[in-house]
């Protein structure tokens, strides 16, 4: 019984740290993270979102490379940054997810991944995991559109990517693009928020300080 409780307290918390975050509306954070997708010269290059001087907003995606339904998403990512980014909201991709329990989604396999996908938008390495949680995140993946408002980055959807995870011919309603669409239309979007789909982000619970309202930090080498 002691273990039992032990375990549904440890799902709860975990759960806990998970749901914080951004509500629409909110002001989101930049970052700076590694890019998988881009190397000069054999160094790795950061990438943040104040690096984008044309930009108008942002489509965050928190995706990875294991996950049966962010593979299934990475085709329509391509196509959303190729179709979206001119008009001043490029895909951001940025992969949460904790090495040690899904090996496949370490930095060198993110970096063969954006290679053989040829990926035209960045794809970010989180280590920490802080960006994830900062900005609510849970599954992979998990969409969060932002509007550039002066030298803010205002949160305007947060969700899915369409209604159909696996059969893109078949999807119906693409709620990611319908919020696109609205900014670019100078409207907020109708639909604000929709259920995320996808694989449970795999959080290290090392980078949790309970006396610090369970804010993820950095390593210590």
């Amino acid at each position: 019984m002691r273990n039992l409780l032990i375990m549904m307290f440890t799902l709860a918390s975990l759960t806990i740290y998970a749901q914080q975050g951004y509500n629409v509306g909110d002001e989101a954070i930049d970052f700076e993270l590694l890019n998988a997708g881009n190397t000069i010269n054999g160094i790795d290059m950061a990438v943040s979102l104040a690096d984008y001087n044309n930009a108008k907003g942002y489509i965050i995606v928190f995706t990875c490379n294991h996950c049966p339904f962010s593979v299934a998403y990475e085709d329509r990512l391509v196509a959303l940054h190729r179709k979206y980014a001119l008009k001043g909201y490029p895909v951001v991709a940025i992969n949460p997810n904790d090495v040690t329990k899904e090996p496949e989604d370490s930095y060198e396999n993110m970096k063969i991944r954006a290679k053989d996908k040829n990926f035209p938008f960045a794809y970010l390495h989180d280590e920490t995991q802080q960006i994830a949680y900062r900005y609510g995140a849970t599954k992979t993946p998990h969409v969060f559109v932002l509007q550039k408002k002066k030298d803010k980055n205002i949160v305007r959807y947060i969700g899915a990517i369409d209604d159909n995870s696996f059969e893109a011919k078949n999807v119906e309603v693409k709620y990611l693009e319908e919020a696109v669409e609205s900014l670019l239309a100078g409207e907020l979007p109708k639909r604000k928020m929709t259920k995320s789909i996808g694989c449970t982000i795999k959080w290290d619970e090392s980078q949790f300080d309970a006396d610090a309202d369970a804010i993820p930090v950095t390593k210590k080498n």
